[in-house]
């Protein structure tokens, strides 16, 4: 089964069509990049899966379940780590993991099993007790990724995961995400690292002007020795 299905999706604001009747298969189990400059409609794509846009035409489905028609099923599938912090910033970081697990009807023992692990991984104990505010830059990263594994979804949607972040903490990123990956989690990234993606992911497609102008794996788009930033710019460019 596709972990991610999007047929001839179309968003318009008022008269302004932003994504423009694309069309993406995202098999279960791959790293995916999804790429495109400021205002090429990856937003209102990732908003739409998410359920925070709606549709204007044709249909998505994660994991063969409609998103509009079966909204709260489908989102118990997708965790979102977005560009944006829409947090409290007054809350605690244990807070934050401990109501957004409950967003998600995990049970109390599962919701202290699954805040534990988060910790763990995102070194985030000592920074436990913390508001949001608090947190340098680095950190909120960490905890907006914490905040996006709360309930183990079967789809990770990142979205600009390391902006901001110092070198050391990207590379301990991109091995825990390759990690996760390589046990099955599919991972859709959005990301202006080039590098980043180039690395990461198996799979690319670009969007531009609300259109996808390039999808492939990344074997096919750099086997001319190109790199994939200028694969990107020849496509993205005026």
């Amino acid at each position: 089964m596709d972990a991610l299905k999007i047929s001839h999706f179309s968003k318009k604001y008022g008269d302004f069509t932003a994504v423009n009747d694309i069309s993406l298969t995202i098999p279960k189990g791959e790293f995916f990049g999804f790429l495109g400059p400021n205002g090429a409609g990856k937003s209102s794509t990732i908003h739409a899966i998410t359920g925070i846009n709606t549709i204007t035409s044709g249909s998505i489905e994660v994991f063969g379940i409609d998103v509009e028609k079966e909204y709260k099923h489908a989102r118990t599938k997708v965790g979102l780590s977005p560009q944006e912090f829409n947090i409290d910033i007054f809350l605690p970081v244990d807070k934050i993991l401990w109501f957004n697990g409950g967003l998600f009807g995990l049970d109390k023992e599962k919701r202290k099993q699954q805040l534990e692990k988060m910790m763990e991984i995102f070194e985030l104990e000592k920074h436990r007790k913390k508001q949001f505010r608090q947190l340098s830059g680095g950190l909120k990263r960490r905890v907006m990724l914490a905040r996006a594994m709360m309930h183990d979804p079967e789809l990770l949607i990142l979205d600009e995961p390391t902006a901001g972040v110092d070198v050391e903490l990207r590379h301990e990123l991109w091995e825990y995400l390759k990690k996760i990956n390589q046990e099955g989690k599919t991972i859709l990234l959005t990301s202006h690292y080039l590098e980043e993606v180039q690395l990461l992911c198996n799979h690319i497609a670009v969007i531009n002007d609300g259109k996808i102008v390039l999808e492939g794996s990344k074997k096919e788009l750099t086997k001319d020795g190109k790199t994939l930033e200028q694969v990107y710019l020849e496509v993205t460019k005026k």
